[in-house]
């Protein structure tokens, strides 16, 4: 054969945007569906098979992939198909088939010997020769050339690059009516890695297994093109492909495209972007993989891919390498494509919420661009933003009046431009404040049950109306009053706000007077005789009354001792107020002492002061009563309550003040006996030094005869007491009786 057949793809693996592990290409079907291969006339689709040329002279025809593949990614490949050459002319054996890999398509395809390759194309290309040049005869030969083809590849030898069979027309006739199954695989010489170790088996016998070398064109492909061609020359043959099938193991990428987002920067008519920070959008953890970026049509790649500059549309190839394993590389394209950086102005609406003046904002939600990644800066005015001051350092939370707000974006990419956030506040709601007056909480006088519900603070309309104890509260929504219908509190405040459709609020402060209970103040206690009776009187100024004895009079009569209640109504409350008549404390004689004809009555208890009376009609205040007869006598007292008196019966001694213990008969002792009748009698006497002389007892009869001890006692003077207890109204009352007695003692 005259021609270089080019190489056969390696990698197609690698190149492939889309497709995954064990990537295949395919010439298949029936009829062959060619998608992705570009057919080259003569070359057509014949049922399951495509017919590369007719059995005709000069014929010539070819089928292609229609995109470039990086073969240099791949560690790996293999391709396997069929071919067949057929003909009823005189001829019938020219001129064979070649597939390759070429670095440029061939721009025309070449008749006869060079099987379609054209002179100088540089690549991987194989051959099955039919066409013995030399002689004009038949023969099954493959010729391999890696390198440039510059000559006839029968002919073309490179040392370490090219390859040439025996003829295997005895063996592996290329000529006929069957087809050949051929199966081409290729591996990285783990050697000399420039280099391919390639294996050809036809019908499974091994053709070759060699380490090739690639010279002249090839040394520097980074891309390239596959195919099939044939011609025929001055033979004829109807030569074939079918079942055409291009494996590749390729590192399995995310996405094959990407078209970020960019802008051109305004003011320098130029931008720059990240290359590398675009990694992760096509493989998972990038950190593991090697990236090289070429812009499309440079073999030299990107020198500093994280900060490419770029000035218009730019396609980038991107080769993604799996330094540990034996993928082809991942071939994926970024599709640089300025966009207009556009901005936009937005009106954001608010609340001023309670008429404060302000409202807050969220400036960061206003929807200003679509472009990702941008900073934003936020100003209060544009030249604070053309200066660089004053900047919005809150703008998730902004309070603001009406006006302006500008912002400043940035691009990644440092494209600069300016929107405007124009503020707007919602109508303001009104609320009006308003008190409420309830009455108190029996038992719990300060406090009364107030109806917030039913208070009106606005005639707008809201949606919602909720209650709190105070105006913090009611701003930050805490400690909701949750029964405002029964809201028990004291005098204070509440406060009501309401919420309309737009979420705005106004809050309403509500006085709390708790209405304290209304006593009568001239209704009192009263103190009276056991037996008498009083009047109470709750006196004017109430709505009603009622009281424990079913009277509803400002006053009830003739009422004795005891408990009573009265219900006094006004404004709307009804105050119980107790009133209890207590029975006068009866004073008590608590002794009388007796001097002579003198009594003093000693008294306590009840109210004073006392009035005293020996007869019940002639009173008097003093406690002392004189010049009283021997005898019995009955002494009255009362007190200030002017009650029934209480009264005591007293005696009052007749007793000799001289005795001569002589024996003679007359005053020889002082006798006590008749008083001994008296409950607790008893009678001391004493010198005038308190030296007791005497105690009177039944053993002595209650009589005395001057003596002490048996002996008689001097002459003079000396003296006595004597109590008892006399029964009173009462009580028991003692008494007293002290006076003296002179003793003359004769001999």
């Amino acid at each position: 054969m005259k021609k270089n057949l080019l190489f056969f793809l390696l990698g197609i693996l690698l190149c492939l945007p889309g497709k995954i592990l064990s990537q295949t290409y395919q010439l298949t079907g029936n009829p062959v569906n060619t998608t992705g291969w570009d057919i080259v006339p003569g070359a057509m689709v014949n049922g399951d098979f495509i017919q590369l040329t007719p059995d005709q002279t000069t014929k010539i025809g070819g089928v292609k992939l229609n995109e470039t593949i990086n073969l240099k990614s791949c560690n790996n490949w293999q391709v396997e198909f069929d071919f067949r050459m057929d003909g009823s002319g005189t001829y019938a054996h020219g001129d064979g088939i070649a597939f390759w890999y070429l670095a440029n398509p061939p721009a025309t395809y070449v008749t006869g010997s060079g099987l379609g390759i054209p002179d100088n194309a540089e690549g991987l290309m194989i051959a099955f020769d039919t066409y013995n040049n030399s002689n004009d005869q038949e023969m099954s030969k493959v010729h391999v050339l890696y390198g440039t083809n510059t000559g006839n590849i029968e002919f073309n030898n490179t040392v370490g690059s090219t390859f040439h069979s025996a003829d295997l027309k005895s063996s592996l006739h290329f000529v006929g009516p069957n087809y050949r199954h051929v199966k081409v695989s290729a591996n990285v010489d783990s050697a000399i890695p420039d280099n391919w170790i390639i294996r050809i088996e036809i019908d499974n016998t091994l053709i070759v297994n060699q380490s090739f070398a690639p010279s002249g064109g090839a040394l520097n492909m980074s891309h390239g093109y596959f195919g099939f061609s044939s011609s025929t020359g001055a033979a004829t043959a109807r030569q074939s492909i079918k079942d055409v099938k291009v494996y590749a193991e390729k590192l399995p990428l995310l996405k094959a495209s990407i078209t970020p987002d960019v802008c051109i920067n305004t003011t320098t008519g130029s931008s720059s972007i990240d290359l590398t920070a675009l990694n992760s959008q096509f493989i998972n953890n990038p950190g593991n993989y090697q990236f090289t970026y070429f812009v499309n049509g440079s073999g030299t790649p990107i020198a500093n891919p994280s900060n490419f500059q770029y000035t218009g549309n730019t396609t980038i190839h991107v080769f993604v390498k799996d330094p540990g394993s034996t993928l082809c590389d991942g071939n994926a394209v970024i599709q640089i494509t300025p966009t207009p950086f556009t901005t936009n102005n937005v009106t954001l609406t608010g609340c001023n919420n309670n008429n404060a003046g302000t409202a807050t904002f969220d400036l960061t939600a206003a929807n200003l661009t679509t472009f990702p990644g941008v900073t934003k800066q936020y100003y209060p005015s544009l030249p604070d933003l053309n200066a660089g001051t004053n900047e919005i350092l809150n703008p998730s939370a902004y309070p603001s009046p009406e006006g302006s707000i500008f912002v400043k974006i940035t691009t990644p990419q440092g494209c600069i431009s300016i929107s405007e956030i124009t503020i707007k506040h919602y109508p303001t709601i009104s609320a009006k404040g308003s008190s409420l007056e309830s009455c108190f909480i029996e038992g719990n006088p300060s406090m009364a049950s107030f109806n917030l519900s039913g208070v009106v603070v606005t005639s707008q309309p809201f949606t919602e109306k909720k209650y709190y104890p105070s105006l913090t509260d009611a701003i930050n929504g805490t400690n909701e009053i949750t029964t405002p219908a029964a809201y028990i509190a004291p005098t204070g405040v509440a406060y009501i706000k309401v919420v309309n459709s737009n979420g705005c609020f106004a809050i309403a402060k509500i006085d709390l007077t708790v209405l304290p209970p209304v006593y009568s103040a001239i209704l009192k206690d009263k103190i009276i005789c056991m037996t008498s009776k009083t009047t109470l009187d709750a006196g004017p100024g109430f709505t009603t009354y009622e009281w424990s004895t079913g009277a509803t009079t400002p006053s009830i009569k003739n009422v004795g001792v005891g408990k009573y209640w009265v219900k006094l109504k006004k404004r709307d409350c009804t105050t119980l107020q107790m009133v209890t008549i207590y029975p006068a404390e009866e004073p008590v004689i608590s002794s009388i002492d007796i001097s002579g004809g003198s009594v003093t009555v000693h008294v306590n208890g009840g109210m004073p002061p006392y009035q005293y009376s020996t007869d019940n009609i002639t009173w008097q205040d003093s406690n002392i009563f004189t010049n009283l007869t021997r005898g019995v006598a009955k002494i009255y007292v009362k007190d200030n309550y002017n009650c029934e008196p209480i009264t005591v019966n007293i005696t009052i001694p007749n007793l000799v003040n001289i005795i001569t213990p002589n024996d003679d008969g007359s005053n020889d002792f002082i006798d006590y006996s008749a008083l001994a009748v008296k409950s607790n009698f008893g009678v001391d006497i004493y010198d005038r030094y308190g030296v007791q002389v005497f105690k009177a007892d039944k053993t002595n009869g209650y009589r005395w005869n001057g003596t002490a001890n048996g002996r008689r006692v001097p002459t003079g003077s000396y003296w006595y007491s004597i109590s008892w207890n006399e029964n009173n109204s009462n009580k028991i009352t003692p008494i007293n009786f002290s006076g003296w007695i002179i003793v003359k003692n004769r001999n």
